[in-house]
């Protein structure tokens, strides 16, 4: 398939490697032009090409960029792409980490569905609750025991699936969320977020989350990853 990733962060250039492994097309695009990344693109099996571009070419878009950074993308960035093409967003909201404080979000607006209104399109969400070392390192055949699992959230049938078949081709157990809605279930510091987790794990998981403690699961990722950087700062590291 044509692949396009937008953003140049861990997820998307290990999804990038991933699925130029697998055969697939990819294109990558960072904000700061392809010749920003050619090398990196090039040593990934991959095509550095514009943002326009990878909107363009792509028959699925991985928007793979901070929450911030969303709103910064071109106006009317699909219009010339196919009318089917499956967009999935990976965001997570940091907003005293790195995003600063969106009112919707914070007001309790589902982050995907957020993004599918900056852009005019219908998102599915995925591969935002899992590591980037867990997706390049921990992919298991189907039917392994201790097999990965991660959940995807959307409202169209159809592209779920094709995420579905995407995820299991990965090397994962693909689990359905629900509609995007629901994709607060797999949000940052929710009890399904980054735990690699098998597939009736990460149901329970997700079944598991309150829509009331959303902004509490939050605050206490952001926590956990502010007490990490001070301790990598501390050792040196």
């Amino acid at each position: 398939m044509r692949i396009s990733i937008i953003g140049f962060g861990q997820v998307g250039k290990t999804l990038a490697r991933r699925f130029t492994k697998l055969g697939h097309r990819v294109s990558i695009a960072h904000s700061k032009g392809p010749e920003s990344i050619t090398d990196c693109a090039h040593e990934m099996g991959a095509t550095a090409v514009s943002v326009l571009e990878a909107a363009k070419v792509g028959e699925i878009v991985v928007v793979s960029i901070p929450t911030k950074a969303v709103v910064d993308l071109p106006k009317g960035l699909f219009a010339e792409g196919a009318s089917d093409v499956v967009v999935v967003d990976t965001s997570n909201y940091h907003p005293d980490l790195r995003d600063g404080h969106i009112k919707e979000i914070d007001q309790g607006m589902p982050e995907s569905q957020w993004v599918a209104r900056q852009i005019g399109r219908p998102v599915i969400k995925a591969f935002n609750m899992i590591f980037a070392t867990s997706l390049s390192e921990k992919a298991l055949p189907k039917g392994s025991r201790g097999r990965i699992a991660l959940s995807v959230a959307g409202n169209s049938a159809d592209s779920k699936a094709l995420v579905f078949r995407l995820i299991d081709d990965l090397g994962f157990d693909p689990v359905d969320c629900g509609t995007l809605e629901n994709s607060w279930r797999q949000q940052t510091g929710t009890p399904a977020y980054c735990k690699d987790l098998e597939a009736t794990a990460l149901q329970f998981a997700l079944e598991a989350a309150d829509y009331d403690r959303v902004a509490e699961y939050r605050s206490g990722e952001e926590a956990r990853i502010k007490k990490e950087m001070a301790a990598k700062k501390t050792s040196g590291k």
